[in-house]
């Protein structure tokens, strides 16, 4: 099995910044994509950021110059820093990987349990 572990939410104030990180554990033979989602309340799962094995980035336009999307392979960790939060940021952000669990499996995409980011006042 694989699991992904996410840590770094909390409670904010509109301004803040909050680092969120990833972990992945398990049986892993490689990661490609890694990268974070977040669903607000009443709201659809969105895309926030990703990060490809190579560390190409792609962003969602709303968080483009505030959020910043890394990873580190050896670890098999991926971060999300949080600059210039706003209370529309406001949500449960899950972390997401596409790993290859051996080089015969194909690729399966794995998700954490979440962690809530709460920008208020």
């Amino acid at each position: 099995q694989v699991q992904l572990v996410e840590s770094g939410g909390g409670l904010v104030q509109p301004g803040g910044s909050l680092r969120l990180s990833c972990v992945a554990s398990g049986m892993i033979f490689k990661i490609n994509d890694m990268g974070w989602f977040r669903q607000a309340p009443g709201k659809q799962r969105e895309l926030v950021a990703t990060v490809t094995s190579g560390g190409f980035t792609n962003y969602a336009d709303s968080v483009k110059g505030r959020f910043t999307i890394s990873r580190d392979n050896a670890k098999k960790t991926v971060y999300l820093q949080m600059n210039s939060l706003n209370p529309e940021d406001t949500a449960v952000y899950y972390c997401t990987a596409e790993v290859v669990r051996s080089w015969s499996n194909p690729v399966v995409r794995y998700w954490g349990q979440g962690t809530q980011v709460t920008v208020s006042s």
